[in-house]
């Protein structure tokens, strides 16, 4: 079978960092057919791992990363998006997971090391955030996922959650699926920078661009991008490396854009060139990037109206589908315990050996 899991944590609305690195590409996989089953979860246990502080920030936002996923055109009879802390099979596939993997290894998973940078926990690190390797790999290992379509980032915790299967499976016998990474297929998709060009987009560096902002909030965050410091006239030539504005086209625009949205040229490379030789200003160059992502956009907020006007509906989808979830993954902790040889009151070889063995 083929299967897909990915998911987001729910620490605010997503932005198009989130949709080129993965929401576009998992409405793609739903609708090729190619896919068995598609689960899409809401991240919120693991996000309580740096907020613990403050539940009310995820419990908030656990509908709003629902609303994200359906205004992109996520299905809700295709895939199954549910709510991660009502799996409680992943809390103990995690724990068993935690025994195969050495604190010096967790040290030196590189998304580790520079999370807790970002976050400022080198000398506190909350257990909960520092183990976040087992717990992905246990929600992977738990709907057998053979696909998990993630950002360039996240490369090495799906090579940890390998590590995992491996080491599980040498262990204890073949139990666990080995799963695959899937990267995003433009490479300016990998990790979309922010808006000010100098990081990654990030909510907590206040240079998103949200997948709900209005046209407004849109133009004006386009409108103060970063571009080359140096083209200062129309006239001058331009800079295409390092600049932000262009590095939204590459991810965003295509030719089909190009010849309907700006017709004199023949698609994107053609405006390229023209920035690069001069005589092309950054104003310019700016609304033709408001006017591809406004088509992007246009359709996604319809989406979300129709879901905002449906809330009721919005978290039976969620409940429904956190109890299809749930049921997959007790098969699979099923599977884990009989492969530990910890199942001992549903395995009847354990009643009959113990008997054998203390009969007098």
């Amino acid at each position: 079978m083929n299967i897909i899991l990915t998911g987001d944590r729910p620490t605010g609305r997503l932005h198009l960092g989130h949709y080129v690195g993965s929401l576009r590409r998992r409405v793609e996989l739903q609708n090729s057919g190619d896919f068995d089953e598609i689960y899409i979860m809401i991240a919120d246990a693991q996000a309580l791992t740096d907020n613990a502080d403050n539940p009310e920030k995820i419990r908030e936002n656990v509908l709003e990363v629902a609303l994200d996923n359906l205004s992109v055109g996520l299905d809700p009879t295709i895939s199954t998006l549910f709510v991660q802390s009502a799996v409680y099979q992943l809390t103990e596939l995690c724990f068993y997971y935690t025994n195969l993997v050495s604190v010096s290894r967790l040290r030196r998973n590189p998304t580790v090391k520079t999370e807790i940078g970002l976050r400022g926990f080198e000398s506190s690190i909350p257990v909960g955030f520092f183990i976040y390797p087992i717990s992905q790999a246990a929600d992977i290992t738990a709907f057998d996922a053979t696909v998990v379509p993630v950002g360039q980032d996240q490369g090495p915790m799906l090579e940890q959650c390998r590590e995992i299967v491996h080491k599980f499976n040498s262990t204890y016998g073949e139990t666990l699926v080995m799963p695959d990474i899937l990267l995003p297929e433009n490479e300016a998709s990998m990790r979309l920078p922010g808006t000010d060009g100098q990081a990654k987009m990030s909510k907590s560096l206040g240079n998103c661009i949200y997948l709900s902002d209005d046209p407004q909030e849109l133009k004006a965050k386009v409108m103060s991008m970063f571009t080359d410091p140096d083209h200062l006239r129309v006239e001058d030539p331009g800079k295409i490396e390092g600049n932000t504005v262009f590095t939204y086209l590459d991810a965003f625009a295509t030719t089909e854009h190009v010849r309907r949205l700006w017709p004199e040229y023949a698609d994107l490379d053609a405006i390229k060139a023209h920035y690069q030789r001069g005589g092309l200003g950054d104003v310019k160059v700016k609304r033709f990037l408001i006017d591809v992502l406004e088509d992007i956009l246009t359709p996604i907020r319809q989406r979300r109206a129709y879901w905002e006007d449906r809330i009721p509906e919005v978290i039976a989808i969620l409940e429904d589908a956190s109890l299809v979830a749930a049921a997959k993954a007790q098969k699979t902790v099923e599977r884990v315990r009989q492969a530990m040889r910890i199942d001992y009151f549903s395995d009847q070889s354990f009643y009959e050996e113990a008997v054998e063995r203390y009969e007098k």
